[in-house]
């Protein structure tokens, strides 16, 4: 079993209220738009984090992290990418191969809106947690909490900070 904090759009803000829950997890993934790498590398002090970058994110973030980040938790299929679209809406560049071998969770940013949505036809669960960070359009900035048992995704909770 393992605990999650999913977050996105930091555009580098990292603070107390975002670390609080990162401590209390076993991993934190983050779906692009870090900004300043300030933000994952205090991530990495306290926790085991899984990332990708985003459309604002430097050399720097991207020598660091991959665009697409495809892995097994449990035995969850996930893939966390930063504009990825949703269901029925894909982004083109990955459409083809989200529909050859959908994940089980498929995860994406940028929007900056939270949405859990599940895609019937691929037999997925998509998430975008939103933005956690301070810069953008949002009026609440937003992160999910989940539990990863096996093959089951559970106890998701929407965290919410004012801005």
């Amino acid at each position: 079993m393992k605990k999650i904090l999913l977050l996105s759009d930091t555009h580098s803000y990292i603070g107390d209220d975002i670390l609080k829950y990162a401590k209390q997890v076993d991993e934190v993934w983050h779906a692009g738009d870090i900004g300043d790498l300030t933000v994952t590398d205090t991530i990495k002090k306290v926790k085991t984090l899984r990332a990708v970058y985003g459309n604002i994110d430097n050399n720097q973030a991207r020598a660091e992290f991959p665009l697409h980040n495809r892995f097994k938790c449990e035995d969850v299929d996930v893939w966390i990418t930063h504009i990825g679209g949703y269901p029925g809406k894909y982004n083109p560049n990955i459409r083809d191969a989200i529909n050859n071998n959908p994940p089980d969770l498929f995860i994406c940013g940028h929007s900056h809106i939270l949405k859990v949505i599940p895609d019937k036809k691929l037999n997925l669960l998509h998430m975008n947690p939103g933005a956690i960070g301070k810069h953008g359009f949002h009026q609440v900035r937003t992160m999910l909490r989940f539990i990863i048992n096996k093959k089951k995704i559970s106890d998701l909770e929407v965290i919410e900070f004012k801005r």
